[in-house]
């Protein structure tokens, strides 16, 4: 039997679009076919190799700077400066504040600057910011180096979000981006045994524990970036570790970028850009950005994935610390917790990108994470292990979410330009949940932190309400898309007018 026909018949007309849609079809060959010289695998880990180290260090070090104020609270930075727990929520919140401002216009100006210049000198500037603030001496002094820091770390993380799109074809780009976001876990597994270590240095030259994280810390930073400037690459088309070949395959497989038609025949719901994609440095993409549904829905999920998971990062060890342990023992048991993300963010974006997934694997990531928070509010203290592996279970289904739903963006968005701006609007905004995030636990609170995980699980039981309706509106489009192609309405359309719509043109089919 035709395979076509055992199809469901829901995705029948989507099997119908494949057929239309293929580059062979279209005249076209696939990149594979055009550069029969070119193995692929082989290519991915030489553009991993020079590519990622680089990208996770740069993020592996954003992340240490915006959250080890949670290490310095436990070595004395409340006590030092004389601050309330409100004021010290504060110093937290106002982070982002700047983070999200700055985000968009930042990527609007590495779409423009060469990434191996513009990522490395942001990061140098937030390194010094990070190294004077272990010699503020007040609170206000706090609060300023606070929201420079979030102006100068604002443009990394979407754009290099926005980078990987230009090196990496869709089916690649989760694990990619898992690999990256990674440093996150890692940073915080890091953080707890890096700030265990430095904490021993307090006394020496008249600092405290605090002041030297921030000083160690800082300087690294700024060491990272000058190597940086070095080994940053900028696009495809002017790296030198790749062959003339190999930068024409890539542009090539880029611009007709993500078109399997096995997969789609089996019911499948793939994107396919077989047209090619508009590469246009255009105002009207700028609007069109803003006028997505997909940027706002996008931010919202982004808020709701943030603020818990940000909440877990910043107050892990104090929520450790409540159960009894002495401040070094504390920085050390919340190592874990973002070891263990960090594990299960890799594993699990490799899986999805085989498959071409993304939904069913947030809703276990949700699942997982109110299961977490249940552990966490019905036992406190009270069954302190319990407590700690609820903690574990939550940063096992969060800190993938994060990344899977960034991805899930990204590949759902077409155009260069738009995505740019598009998911610098997903993750600028989307990044208020961390001033969220900053005041869920107070200290009137502990030791349990009950409100606080109640708080938490809401965001994350409202956060897989709002990824189905988003899943039921891919599917309700992708089957209008369908009907409205096969009766003929996009016939009257030039390929450079259906290029040209994006994401809404009937030949691009949204992920699922």
């Amino acid at each position: 039997m035709d395979e076509t026909k055992e199809l469901s018949i829901e995705h029948k007309e989507l099997a119908e679009i494949a057929s239309i849609t293929s580059p062979k079809n279209i005249g076209l060959p696939t990149a594979e076919e055009k550069f029969p010289n070119i193995n692929r695998k082989k290519l991915l880990r030489k553009m991993d190799w020079h590519l990622m180290p680089m990208l996770t260090m740069l993020y592996l070090m954003s992340f240490l700077d915006r959250g080890n104020i949670g290490n310095a609270r436990i070595e004395g930075i409340v006590e030092d400066l004389g601050l309330s727990g409100t004021q010290f929520n504060w110093s937290i919140t106002v982070f982002f504040f700047t983070y999200c401002v700055f985000e968009v216009p930042s990527n609007m100006l590495l779409k423009r600057f060469r990434p191996s210049i513009y990522l490395p000198t942001i990061m140098v500037a937030w390194g010094i910011v990070m190294t004077l603030m272990g010699i503020v001496k007040n609170y206000g002094g706090l609060l300023a180096c606070r929201l420079i820091l979030g102006a100068t770390e604002a443009g990394l993380f979407p754009g290099v979000a926005y980078y990987l799109t230009m090196w990496y074809c869709r089916a690649d780009m989760q694990y990619r981006q898992a690999m990256f976001f990674s440093a996150a876990g890692s940073a915080g597994a890091f953080s707890g045994i890096l700030a265990f270590g430095i904490g021993k240095m307090r006394g020496k030259a008249d600092l405290n524990g605090w002041q030297w994280i921030f000083i160690l810390e800082g300087i690294a930073t700024v060491v990272v970036a000058i190597i940086a400037y070095f080994c940053l690459y900028d696009f495809p088309e002017t790296a030198k570790f790749l062959t003339e070949e190999e930068r024409e395959y890539i542009q090539y497989a880029l611009e007709y970028d993500g078109y399997d038609r096995d997969l789609a025949l089996k019911g499948g719901a793939q994107n396919s850009d077989a047209v090619g994609r508009d590469n246009s440095n255009n105002s009207k993409f700028l609007k069109a950005a803003f006028m997505d549904p997909q940027s706002w829905i996008g931010a919202l999920l982004m808020i709701l994935i943030v603020s818990p998971l940000y909440s877990m990062s910043f107050f892990s060890p104090i929520i450790v610390r409540s159960m009894g342990h002495s401040a070094s023992i504390s920085q050390i048991l919340s190592a874990p917790f973002g070891a263990i993300g960090a594990i299960t963010t890799v594993i699990q974006a490799y899986f999805s990108d085989k498959y071409k997934r993304r939904f069913p694997f947030l809703m276990v990531n949700f699942s997982l994470g109110i299961i977490g928070y249940a552990l966490c509010i019905k036992y406190g203290v009270n069954k302190q292990w319990i407590t700690y592996a609820g903690c574990m279970i939550v940063n096992m289904g969060l800190q993938p979410s994060f990344i899977c739903h960034i991805s899930w963006m990204s590949v759902n968005i077409a155009g260069p330009y738009k995505r740019a701006i598009a998911m610098a609007i997903v993750i600028g905004f989307g990044n208020m949940g961390g001033a969220i995030a900053s005041n869920m636990y107070r200290a009137s609170d502990a030791p349990h932190f009950k409100q606080g995980h109640t708080i938490a699980i809401s965001f994350v039981a409202a956060a897989m309400a709002v990824t189905i309706c988003l899943y039921l509106a891919y599917n309700f489009i992708n089957k209008r898309k369908a009907k409205r192609l096969l009766e003929g309405h996009y016939d009257q359309y030039t390929s450079e007018e259906l290029s040209a719509m994006g994401d809404r043109s009937p030949y691009f089919i949204y992920r699922m």
